[in-house]
Protein backbone atom coordinates (compact mmCIF):
# COMPACT_ATOMS: atom_id res chain seq x y z
CA UNK A 1 0.00 0.00 0.00
CA UNK A 2 1.40 3.40 -0.99
CA UNK A 3 1.40 6.39 1.34
CA UNK A 4 -0.21 8.56 -1.32
CA UNK A 5 -3.75 7.98 -2.53
CA UNK A 6 -4.25 11.04 -4.77
CA UNK A 7 -7.79 11.37 -3.36
CA UNK A 8 -6.91 14.76 -1.90
CA UNK A 9 -5.45 16.25 -5.04
CA UNK A 10 -8.61 18.27 -5.70
CA UNK A 11 -8.49 19.95 -2.27
CA UNK A 12 -10.85 17.61 -0.43
CA UNK A 13 -10.33 15.01 2.27
CA UNK A 14 -12.41 12.32 3.94
CA UNK A 15 -13.64 12.49 7.50
CA UNK A 16 -13.98 9.32 9.55
CA UNK A 17 -17.09 7.70 8.13
CA UNK A 18 -16.35 8.65 4.53
CA UNK A 19 -17.88 12.13 4.18
CA UNK A 20 -15.77 14.35 1.85
CA UNK A 21 -15.08 17.96 2.85
CA UNK A 22 -12.76 20.74 1.68
CA UNK A 23 -9.31 20.62 3.28
CA UNK A 24 -9.90 24.06 4.77
CA UNK A 25 -13.12 22.96 6.51
CA UNK A 26 -13.30 24.07 10.16
CA UNK A 27 -13.36 20.43 11.30
CA UNK A 28 -10.22 19.59 9.30
CA UNK A 29 -8.50 22.72 10.59
CA UNK A 30 -9.34 21.76 14.19
CA UNK A 31 -8.04 18.20 14.01
CA UNK A 32 -5.07 19.38 11.92
CA UNK A 33 -4.09 21.86 14.63
CA UNK A 34 -4.40 19.10 17.24
CA UNK A 35 -2.19 16.89 15.06
CA UNK A 36 0.40 19.69 14.82
CA UNK A 37 0.28 20.05 18.60
CA UNK A 38 0.94 16.33 18.96
CA UNK A 39 3.97 16.58 16.66
CA UNK A 40 5.39 19.58 18.52
CA UNK A 41 4.82 17.79 21.81
CA UNK A 42 6.69 14.77 20.43
CA UNK A 43 9.59 17.07 19.55
CA UNK A 44 9.60 18.52 23.08
CA UNK A 45 9.57 15.01 24.53
CA UNK A 46 12.62 14.03 22.45
CA UNK A 47 14.75 16.82 23.93
CA UNK A 48 16.86 16.29 27.04
CA UNK A 49 16.03 15.42 29.69
CA UNK A 50 13.96 12.90 27.73
CA UNK A 51 12.69 11.26 30.92
CA UNK A 52 11.10 14.49 32.22
CA UNK A 53 7.39 13.63 32.68
CA UNK A 54 7.76 11.10 29.82
CA UNK A 55 4.94 8.77 30.93
CA UNK A 56 2.47 11.62 31.42
CA UNK A 57 3.44 13.19 28.09
CA UNK A 58 3.02 9.85 26.29
CA UNK A 59 -0.50 9.65 27.77
CA UNK A 60 -1.11 13.20 26.59
CA UNK A 61 -0.09 12.26 23.05
CA UNK A 62 -2.58 9.39 23.13
CA UNK A 63 -5.24 11.79 24.42
CA UNK A 64 -4.50 14.12 21.52
CA UNK A 65 -4.98 11.24 19.07
CA UNK A 66 -8.32 10.53 20.75
CA UNK A 67 -9.27 14.21 20.39
CA UNK A 68 -8.28 14.09 16.72
CA UNK A 69 -10.46 11.02 16.21
CA UNK A 70 -13.40 12.73 17.92
CA UNK A 71 -12.98 15.85 15.81
CA UNK A 72 -12.64 13.84 12.58
CA UNK A 73 -15.91 11.97 13.26
CA UNK A 74 -18.97 14.16 12.70
CA UNK A 75 -21.38 11.20 12.88
CA UNK A 76 -21.97 10.24 16.55
CA UNK A 77 -23.04 6.74 15.43
CA UNK A 78 -19.51 6.15 14.11
CA UNK A 79 -17.75 7.47 17.23
CA UNK A 80 -17.32 4.04 18.83
CA UNK A 81 -15.44 2.81 15.79
CA UNK A 82 -13.27 5.93 15.71
CA UNK A 83 -12.33 5.52 19.37
CA UNK A 84 -11.65 1.78 19.22
CA UNK A 85 -7.96 2.33 20.08
CA UNK A 86 -8.47 4.61 23.06
CA UNK A 87 -11.62 3.01 24.38
CA UNK A 88 -13.38 6.23 25.33
CA UNK A 89 -13.86 9.88 24.54
CA UNK A 90 -12.00 12.64 26.37
CA UNK A 91 -13.71 13.37 29.68
CA UNK A 92 -13.48 15.42 32.83
CA UNK A 93 -11.22 12.81 34.42
CA UNK A 94 -8.64 13.43 31.66
CA UNK A 95 -8.81 17.15 32.43
CA UNK A 96 -8.45 16.36 36.13
CA UNK A 97 -5.31 14.33 35.45
CA UNK A 98 -3.73 17.38 33.81
CA UNK A 99 -4.74 19.54 36.76
CA UNK A 100 -3.06 17.11 39.16
CA UNK A 101 0.24 17.42 37.28
CA UNK A 102 -0.08 21.21 37.16
CA UNK A 103 -0.74 21.37 40.92
CA UNK A 104 2.20 19.08 41.67
CA UNK A 105 4.67 21.20 39.69
CA UNK A 106 3.24 24.56 40.74
CA UNK A 107 3.70 23.66 44.41
CA UNK A 108 7.47 23.50 43.75
CA UNK A 109 7.78 26.65 41.62
CA UNK A 110 8.28 30.22 42.74
CA UNK A 111 4.99 32.11 42.41
CA UNK A 112 4.91 34.35 39.34
CA UNK A 113 4.95 38.09 40.00
CA UNK A 114 5.05 39.12 36.34
CA UNK A 115 4.96 37.72 32.82
CA UNK A 116 7.93 35.65 31.67
CA UNK A 117 9.52 35.41 28.26
CA UNK A 118 9.36 32.03 26.55
CA UNK A 119 12.72 30.27 26.45
CA UNK A 120 15.37 28.87 28.70
CA UNK A 121 16.52 25.34 28.02
CA UNK A 122 15.75 23.79 24.62
CA UNK A 123 13.12 21.55 26.24
CA UNK A 124 11.46 24.52 27.97
CA UNK A 125 11.47 26.50 24.72
CA UNK A 126 9.84 23.53 22.96
CA UNK A 127 7.16 23.37 25.68
CA UNK A 128 6.47 27.08 25.08
CA UNK A 129 6.11 26.43 21.33
CA UNK A 130 3.76 23.53 22.11
CA UNK A 131 1.77 25.84 24.40
CA UNK A 132 1.20 28.36 21.62
CA UNK A 133 0.22 25.62 19.15
CA UNK A 134 -2.15 24.28 21.83
CA UNK A 135 -3.79 27.71 22.13
CA UNK A 136 -4.29 27.77 18.34
CA UNK A 137 -5.80 24.28 18.40
CA UNK A 138 -8.12 25.41 21.18
CA UNK A 139 -9.23 28.42 19.11
CA UNK A 140 -9.89 26.15 16.12
CA UNK A 141 -11.99 23.79 18.22
CA UNK A 142 -13.94 26.71 19.70
CA UNK A 143 -14.63 27.96 16.16
CA UNK A 144 -15.82 24.49 15.15
CA UNK A 145 -18.03 24.24 18.23
CA UNK A 146 -20.02 27.27 17.09
CA UNK A 147 -21.41 25.34 14.12
CA UNK A 148 -20.93 21.65 14.98
CA UNK A 149 -21.66 19.51 18.02
CA UNK A 150 -18.41 18.54 19.73
CA UNK A 151 -17.49 17.03 23.08
CA UNK A 152 -17.11 20.07 25.41
CA UNK A 153 -14.41 18.24 27.39
CA UNK A 154 -12.11 18.72 24.38
CA UNK A 155 -12.09 22.50 24.90
CA UNK A 156 -11.53 22.05 28.64
CA UNK A 157 -8.69 19.60 27.95
CA UNK A 158 -6.90 21.89 25.47
CA UNK A 159 -7.31 24.88 27.78
CA UNK A 160 -5.81 22.98 30.67
CA UNK A 161 -3.07 21.43 28.50
CA UNK A 162 -1.80 24.88 27.52
CA UNK A 163 -1.57 25.73 31.23
CA UNK A 164 0.29 22.48 31.85
CA UNK A 165 2.77 23.15 29.04
CA UNK A 166 3.52 26.57 30.55
CA UNK A 167 4.12 25.02 33.96
CA UNK A 168 6.27 22.23 32.47
CA UNK A 169 8.45 24.83 30.72
CA UNK A 170 9.02 26.56 34.05
CA UNK A 171 9.58 23.25 35.87
CA UNK A 172 12.15 21.92 33.41
CA UNK A 173 14.00 25.25 33.54
CA UNK A 174 13.99 25.07 37.33
CA UNK A 175 15.31 21.50 37.22
CA UNK A 176 18.16 22.69 34.96
CA UNK A 177 18.92 25.70 37.17
CA UNK A 178 17.81 28.12 34.44
CA UNK A 179 15.79 31.03 35.84
CA UNK A 180 12.65 32.41 34.23
CA UNK A 181 13.27 35.68 32.37
CA UNK A 182 10.88 38.39 33.50
CA UNK A 183 9.28 40.66 30.96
Amino acid sequence: MKIYTKTGDAGETSLFGGMRVPKDDARVRAYGDVDELNAVLGFAMALEPSTFESAMLATTQRDLFTIGAELATPDPAKMGKALARSGSAISGSDVGALEDVIDNHESKLEPLKNFILPGGTPKAAAFHVARTVCRRAERSVVTLSRTEQINPAIIHYLNRLSDLLFVLARAVNQQAGTPDVAW
